[in-house]
């Protein structure tokens, strides 16, 4: 029996012309406004006890503006976000149900839904997406009875099948707009790596992912200036809630500061996963194994760790993202033990004697290098099994500037001589950079 898998293709989009671009922000804010609308009506009914299923008929008032389809999927959306409050609130305590997308005071949350039969992506040598629009909207701007709204498209699409609702989403993090289509797709059709090498990740936020595969490659995401960022916003946050009057818990600004903090946070994340996974799928790689980071958070916990660990890196929510996007590239991944890993040396397997200060790991055999990529050696090391991982090539580090992760120029400063000695491969180890869309 066939099976069909939901897959997501991202593509960046700009309007063509000035006059475009003021069409498409007042089709965003309209449907945020739509949203709030709605989710408003929606939460008042909830806190008095009453059914949230018995609205206004918002249609009505907004079809001027984005067009009868349209408006009729930001409702489903909300719906189907109630809907899964209430699921989700049987289950688990503290549930909070479906929030606003911004406020007109402050900015409003700058997105909406497409239906799927009402938009006409077109890729190639002149990408371009075109999208319906109301008719008040047409009248304001000299559109004609039956035209849309064009936008440039940059992205290839990854998946082709049977496309679902569009989702158009302006990012102020980066100041780019981004179109999502769902696409249902055979699970025949999913990549499959073309070798059944392995990879281990250590997961921490330092360094957000430190990986080695049997192939000898080994790839280092430096986290320190994006954690540096999200602790800046964090006390920016508890520096305003400290000024709140008694009796209030927040404020418009710093509801807009934890949406900047999380988006900011969430791209980064998904550039990581995104990039880590192209990169392993060109080397083989067809097992991911990554720690299970569970008993560390148990048994260590302390406030720097829970801040770095649950809400800047939110561990469980990556593993998902990376799961997620593993399994498009035909990628498993498997959450494992890593205990010890970070003491064992991965030359000698000494655990008791083994130093790690900082970022630098040191054995009394004499092996050097990176602590994170060490325990990332040894942790494939110990669930490879055979065959035993290759000769380690120079390691690939990369930095995130906002937009993407970029390697770091190589400095003979940034390893130990160690490390250099016992580099045995022929090659440097790099793979080009790969961007995304």
């Amino acid at each position: 029996m066939s099976v069909v898998v939901r897959r997501t293709n991202t593509f960046v989009v700009r309007p063509l012309s000035d006059d475009d671009e003021r069409i498409l922000r007042d089709l965003l804010d309209a449907s945020a406004s739509l949203w709030n609308e709605l989710n408003h009506e929606r939460r008042q009914q909830f806190f008095d006890g009453e059914s949230v299923w018995d609205t206004a008929d918002y249609r009505k008032q907004y079809v001027g503006v984005l067009g009868s389809a349209t408006a009729q999927q930001v409702i489903r959306k909300n719906k189907s976000a109630w809907q899964s409050f209430f699921a989700a609130s049987e289950n688990a305590e503290n549930t909070a149900p479906p929030g606003y997308w911004g406020n007109e005071e402050e900015g409003r949350e700058l997105r909406t839904f497409i239906r799927n039969d009402s938009y006409t992506p077109e890729t190639g040598e002149r990408s371009r997406l075109e999208i319906p629009v109301g008719q008040d909207l047409k009248d304001e701007h000299g559109l004609g009875y039956h035209d849309r709204l064009r936008l440039e498209v940059r992205g290839t699409p990854k998946w082709e099948g049977e496309q679902g609702r569009l989702e158009i989403q302006y990012d102020e993090t980066d100041d780019t707009l981004r179109a999502f289509q769902p696409v249902t797709v055979p699970n025949s059709r999913q990549d499959s790596p073309l070798t059944s090498h392995e990879a281990a990740l250590d997961v921490g936020a330092n360094n957000l992912v430190a990986c080695t595969t049997t192939t000898g490659q080994q790839y280092l995401y430096e986290g320190r200036d994006l954690f540096d960022r999200f602790r800046e916003t964090t006390e920016e946050i508890a520096r305003l809630q400290s000024k709140l009057r008694d009796g209030r818990y927040s404020s418009q600004r710093i509801r807009r500061l934890y949406r900047k903090r999380t988006r900011r946070r969430d791209h980064a994340q998904d550039a990581l996963v995104r990039d880590l996974m192209e990169r392993l799928y060109a080397e083989g790689v067809a097992t991911v194994y990554v720690g299970d980071l569970t008993d560390v958070l148990l048994t260590h916990w302390c406030a720097e760790v829970n801040a770095k660990t649950n809400q800047f890196w939110a561990f469980r929510a990556f593993i998902d993202r990376l799961g997620c996007t593993a399994e498009e590239y035909g990628i498993s991944v498997e959450v494992r033990s890593e205990a010890n890993t970070t003491q064992t040396c991965p030359v000698c397997g000494e655990q008791d004697d083994t130093d790690r200060d900082g970022d630098v790991f040191r054995c009394p055999c004499g092996h050097e290098a990176h602590a994170d990529l060490c325990a990332s050696r040894t942790f494939l090391e110990q669930q490879a099994g055979e065959p035993e991982v290759g000769s380690m090539a120079r390691p690939v580090r990369l930095t995130w500037d906002d937009h993407r992760w970029s390697e770091l120029p190589y400095s003979p400063e940034s390893e130990s001589p160690n490390e250099k000695r016992t580099n045995r491969s022929t090659g440097d180890g790099k793979l080009a950079s790969v961007g995304t869309a």
